[in-house]
């Protein structure tokens, strides 16, 4: 019987795409915005520490990448045997995830204690940042141990119905930090005053506090949960499958995330007035993406239970409901940035004249860039993994980011010399030049597959 796309359809697919949408963009937004205040705090010290703990953080949204094609991993499998009612497969798929990630979170760990130096380097020159930054990246590492178990539970949780559960979860820890962050950065309360140190100690505690939630919540035998045996001797076909499809997305996120950083890495080295006016620009472009992002997230989820059902015709209408959705959310976050420029400006009170004047270039040409966001998101990130489409985003990334965008920066900054705006301009072209690439490939439906089925 084929699918018919009627008004009780279409309240189905908006009331699920809400539920899904809604807690996965919130929890984002509290994640940014606890980034954001880490910066603005700091910032209202001075703009040295400002700029140290933005570079400081590169190499947590290193590790990050990591996650995100951890969990990307796993949404696609696990919503999937969702979707077909196969819990057991879903708890096997989350153990494999959590495996590897809490092997590559021990080697960030190390790597931030025995050479936080080294790291700092890699993205200024400037001595006195590379020092601020070195207390901060020891003091943060061990947040990392933390976050190799939550995130892949925090996705495992919302691939099997608990989205809300999860984002309060998630959402408690980021308040929790975010209220750490002003006790111990300025020692309220008769706390010490610990600067750059707090902000990475305040980091640490939120997501120890949001393991303890985690592990209290894998104790619901009802629940999918993380199983020791299944850890110990995970399924080989299973784990197989979860290698196949996350190592094209890990692959894409790194080749997209390693760009994004060499962007750091270029303002890193064109003075500390880009580097502070970038930080802030980035913080607010993060902010405002949070619905885009949550969109990508709640696509690949919805697509993927329709597709484990063996739904193909509705999951692909799904994906075109889902495209013009995207089209909208990053229109209205286009117009949110450029109406929010003021405020942001006014909390940038801390910056050198000069850094200001980038500033507010800066968030203009972030504006145009929400839509191929909100596009991209919901497509290479979201509808594309969702039937295991997950080296169409690789190869697009590889060519567009470093064969294009990648180079004409650094030809742009240290051949030309061209002004911090201009380079900056060429920076934040990445979203939208793969935009017809991704429409082409869309269109081909290459994407509509059962994977529980192979």
């Amino acid at each position: 019987m084929s699918f018919v796309w009627n008004r009780d359809e279409k309240r189905k697919f908006y009331s699920q795409l809400l539920t899904l949408v809604l807690p996965v963009a919130m929890q984002n937004l509290m994640s940014a915005v606890v980034s954001a205040s880490d910066a603005l705090m700091l910032g209202m010290l001075d703009q040295n520490s400002l700029s140290a703990i933005s570079l400081a953080t590169q190499v947590q949204f290193i590790l990050n990448l990591f996650y995100s094609g951890l969990t990307l991993g796993t949404t696609i499998l696990a919503s999937q045997y969702w979707g077909k009612g196969d819990r057991e497969s879903v708890e096997q798929v989350v153990a494999a995830a959590t495996r590897y990630s809490m092997m590559i979170s021990t080697v960030f760990f190390v790597l931030a204690n025995v050479c936080p130096g080294q790291l700092m380097r890699i993205f200024t020159n400037e001595t006195s940042l590379v020092t601020a930054g070195i207390p901060y990246l020891r003091i943060v590492s061990w947040s990392y141990l933390f976050m190799g178990i939550t995130q892949i539970y925090l996705c495992a949780m919302k691939s099997s119905g608990r989205v809300l559960r999860s984002t309060i979860y998630g959402s408690a820890a980021l308040v929790l930090n975010l209220i750490l962050n002003a006790l111990l950065i300025f020692g309220l309360l008769g706390l010490p005053e610990m600067e750059i140190r707090g902000a990475a100690l305040a980091t640490s505690l939120a997501r120890a506090a949001e393991l303890f939630l985690v592990l209290l919540e894998n104790r619901k035998k009802e629940e999918v949960r993380i199983r020791p045996a299944f850890l110990k001797h995970p399924d080989r076909k299973l784990r197989k499958d979860f290698v196949h499809y996350s190592a094209p997305v890990l692959a894409n996120l790194l080749v997209w995330g390693c760009g994004f950083a060499m962007y750091s890495v270029i303002m890193g080295h064109l003075g500390s007035d880009a580097v502070a006016a970038n930080s802030i620009a980035n913080i607010a472009k993060n902010i405002i993406a949070c619905a885009c992002c949550g969109l990508g997230t709640g696509s690949s989820i919805l697509v993927g239970n329709e597709l484990g059902k063996g739904e193909l015709e509705k999951a692909r209408k799904y994906g075109d409901k889902l495209c013009h959705a995207a089209i909208a959310v990053g229109t209205v976050s286009g117009i949110l940035i450029l109406l929010c420029s003021p405020l942001i400006l006014c909390f940038a009170g801390s910056l050198s004249a000069q850094a200001r004047g980038y500033l507010k270039i800066m968030l203009l040409f972030c504006s145009w860039y929400m839509v191929g966001k909100a596009v991209n998101c919901s497509t290479i990130a979201g509808i594309f993994c969702a039937g295991g489409d997950t080296r169409f985003g690789f190869l697009c990334d590889s060519i567009n980011m470093w064969g294009v965008i990648v180079p004409l920066s650094l030809i742009a900054a240290f051949v030309l010399h061209l002004p911090v705006l201009a380079v900056f301009f060429v920076m934040n072209l990445d979203e939208i030049t793969k935009l017809p690439v991704v429409y082409r490939h869309y269109k081909k439906y290459g994407w509509v597959n059962n994977l529980t089925e192979q």
